[in-house]
């Protein structure tokens, strides 16, 4: 199981219960009621912290719940408000539902923090209900129930540069020459297990950071291996490092392992895809200094292998891909391309990729034992949405300003009633009625 993803559940804090009992004083046989309220439950909240960078703190536990509210108490005492359960993460967690895999919240960008579950309400205690005919109500409200969700989070890196690889080209190498991270190197596969970042220093204040993409196989994109959990990473990405064994210390052709990655991130998708690419012919210290005779020619001539760097930039730069020969165990050529690489960043706007949310847990399990009905009224030619929980949204929900028909949208979708009137037929501008108001559909 990777640290970079993991499926938790969330349990947001039940609301007290509200009190019931009554005064008791001297000389006052009858005391009125005075049953405090019940204390509001504790909020679930996500927050950036910029100390982590990877969700290994969610890899051994699932369940994390807020505290409860207490229940209220005699003398109109109310109850304590149960405790915040805060969550840090990384930042760039992207957090969906776990059932859907709709996005919840991307923590991205300006969003540092986030309620995603909001605890029960307080019961009322009895003192609320009394009345002119009944002084001495003996029931009270109860708490609202806590809410609960499961969720996935996914720490896509939050990177310029990736590098990406075979297993043993010398990612991590790569990285620990010109960077300040410090992966574990070592001869055999997969030495990396999860990513590692760095910030390469380009000096006069500039920077950017790069992170070591764990080894690819062919089949990643198919779940092979740990693939899509590697691929993930790629996504925000600007510009990728191609990191080729020029050398073919391992046997292999330096040109079909750049083919077979690169089909791999076209069948994971566009996205991946067409992140532009420099390639690092790594591993030049080991080429033999002297061209291995491969063959013999009619004449009798030697024939030797071509340029291991020069077969690669003829078929390769064709294609528009810069090649650069570089060692990054003696650091020969690095300098050349960090700087070909800031120059491409440069082409990029800064303006970091955030994902849209899709879907509010916390408004769909507000309203989630409440029915509704969807309906079409043929005569009138509109469709009729009716129910408790639709009334109940509208009374609190200012339909005429933006904001609030942008929430009652959400409402609308998060709670499956837009699903519905799609499965009905609804079409653009058919219209949709519903306890006095109305408004004209639009996907």
């Amino acid at each position: 199981m990777f640290a970079d993803r993991a499926k938790i559940i969330l349990i947001s804090g039940k609301g007290g219960d509200g009190h019931v009992s009554f005064r008791r004083e001297k000389y006052v046989p009858d005391g009125g009621p005075d049953g405090g309220d019940g204390g509001r439950g504790g909020d679930v909240i996500l927050k950036v912290d910029p100390g982590m960078n990877t969700l290994i703190d969610y890899r051994h536990k699932r369940k994390f719940a807020a505290k409860p509210g207490q229940d209220g108490g005699k003398r109109n005492c109310r109850g304590k408000d149960g405790e915040d359960l805060v969550l840090k993460v990384p930042k760039g967690t992207l957090v969906r539902d776990a059932e859907s895999g709709k996005v919840i919240i991307d923590m991205s960008g300006n969003c540092t923090e986030y309620r995603i579950l909001s605890g029960g309400r307080g019961g009322l205690g009895n003192q609320h209900y009394a009345t002119s005919t009944m002084q001495a109500p003996k029931y009270a409200q109860p708490g609202q129930p806590a809410k609960e969700a499961e969720v996935l989070l996914e720490l896509k890196m939050i990177a310029d540069v990736g590098l990406v690889g075979y297993p043993s080209v010398g990612k991590s190498t790569f990285l620990r020459s010109v960077t300040n991270a410090k992966p574990e190197v070592a001869d055999y596969h997969f030495t990396t297990l999860t990513p590692h970042l760095g910030v390469v220093d380009m000096g006069d204040g500039n920077s950017f950071v790069m992170a070591d993409i764990p080894g690819l196989i062919e089949g990643a994109a198919d779940g092979a291996g740990l693939g899509l959990e590697f691929l993930r990473h790629i996504e925000r990405n600007k510009l990728l490092i191609h990191v080729l064994d020029a050398a073919s210390v391992e046997g292999r052709d330096p040109l079909e392992d750049y083919r077979s990655i690169n089909a791999e991130l076209a069948k994971y998708g566009d996205k991946v895809s067409s992140i532009p690419q420099i390639v690092a012919a790594n591993k030049i210290d080991l080429i033999p200094a002297e061209p291995e005779a491969v063959d013999i020619d009619e004449n009798g001539e030697l024939i030797y292998a071509p340029d291991p760097v020069e077969r690669i930039r003829e078929a390769l730069e064709p294609e528009g891909v810069a090649v650069y020969a570089v060692s990054a165990a003696t650091g020969q050529g690095m300098r050349e391309l960090m700087g070909a690489v800031w120059k491409k960043l440069q082409e990029f706007p800064r303006e970091e990729t955030v994902f849209a949310t899709e879907y509010d847990p916390d408004t769909a399990l507000r309203f989630a034992n409440e029915p509704f009905s969807v309906s079409y009224d043929e005569k009138a030619g509109e469709y009729v949405l009716e129910g408790p929980r639709i009334e109940k949204m509208l009374g609190y929900t200012n339909l005429d300003s933006e904001k609030g028909f942008v929430f009652f949208q959400n409402f609308l979708r998060d709670t499956g009633i837009l699903e519905r009137l799609e499965e009905l037929g609804i079409q653009d501008g058919d219209t949709v009625r519903m306890y006095g108001f109305s408004f004209e559909y639009y996907k």
